[in-house]
């Protein structure tokens, strides 16, 4: 059975799935919504969707649609998730779940109503890089000790990846940090426990911290640090360091080398070297098999729970 798919967000990261979505048999995207008609048409004539749509409301009335991809700006993802479980489709929303706890917390019970498959863009859980190292873990050989992380962009615009100004704000607790604290938790396999964080000066017209630190425990006893920033003018991502008991792993992406800078073979980890069609993969697979997906969003609420903690304490 093909699988049909809506797919929301026609700009840098909804590309990147339409990508993924074609090395994946068994599924097929027959509608595109995104907020700039002429944009959306040009993009889904590239990769041929027959729909096209300004309005979420059109595609969730199409009853071929089994599930949708959701990338839109992050203040809508809990409202359409729910608007796509209401609608009874399947849903992958992009990070972050949301930007308000309450938010988070009605998608996790709105899938428990509705028993349909809801999962968040947690991609680092997916990267084969990080993957390597959670078997390892898995299989006893490797125990964090501490990790040590850097998310790094030149964003003193609101631009996108693409170099297109933006519709909205990012935000560097809300989405980026997101990836980290759940990571951490998902690694270690041990709730966060404790958590700190500072900021730098609000940006006088994006009304965002540009720069933030960010200090976890987890209850078996690891640590991370993390710090953020979007004024940083140099190498641009998120580089991981994981400090072991038994070695020290560095993750640019899919690269991996160890403490020393040797390259690690990640290729034969998965059946891709692509996190976001890994993720893809998942989400198709589970719908298939009637099961929760890894980065479910009742999986990831814990991850949201410890951001509300932090955004209430830098606002105090």
């Amino acid at each position: 059975m093909t699988l049909k798919v809506a797919l929301a967000g026609a700009g840098a990261f909804g590309i990147k799935h339409l990508d993924a979505i074609k090395q994946i048999d068994g599924v097929e995207v027959i509608s595109l919504i995104s907020r700039d008609l002429g944009k959306t048409q040009e993009v889904a004539d590239k990769y041929g969707i027959r729909h096209v749509t300004t309005d979420l409301a059109d595609s969730l009335k199409i009853k071929e649609v089994d599930a949708v991809i959701l990338c839109t700006p992050t203040q809508m993802h809990a409202a359409q998730t729910i608007a796509c479980l209401e609608a009874g489709k399947h849903v992958q929303v992009e990070i972050p779940l949301c930007d308000v706890l309450k938010d988070g917390e009605k998608v996790v019970a709105t899938q428990k109503q509705t028993e349909l498959v809801a999962m968040c863009g947690h991609t680092r859980r997916f990267n084969p890089s990080h993957q390597y190292v959670h078997k390892k873990i898995v299989a006893g050989e490797f125990n964090i000790q501490q990790m040590d992380v850097q998310t790094y962009f030149f964003r003193r615009t609101n631009m996108n990846a693409l170099g297109q100004p933006r519709s909205w704000t990012d935000h560097l607790l809300w989405h980026h940090a997101a990836h980290t604290v759940d990571l951490f938790a998902y690694q270690t396999g041990s709730p966060i426990v404790k958590a700190n964080a500072i900021q730098g000066p609000i940006h006088p017209t994006l009304g965002i911290a540009m720069d933030m630190s960010i200090q976890l425990k987890a209850a078996n006893g690891a640590i991370c640090t993390l710090s953020l920033s979007f004024n940083n003018d140099g190498p641009l991502g998120t580089f991981f360091r994981y400090i072991g008991d038994t070695a020290t792993y560095i993750a640019r992406y899919d690269d991996l080398v160890n403490g020393k800078e040797e390259k690690i073979d990640v290729s034969k980890v998965d059946v891709s070297m692509n996190g976001i069609e890994l993720q893809d993969r998942e989400f198709f697979a589970a719908i298939r098999e009637k099961r929760e997906p890894n980065a479910s969003v009742a999986q990831v609420l814990p991850c949201y729970q410890v951001l509300h903690q932090l955004e209430q304490q830098l606002n105090a």
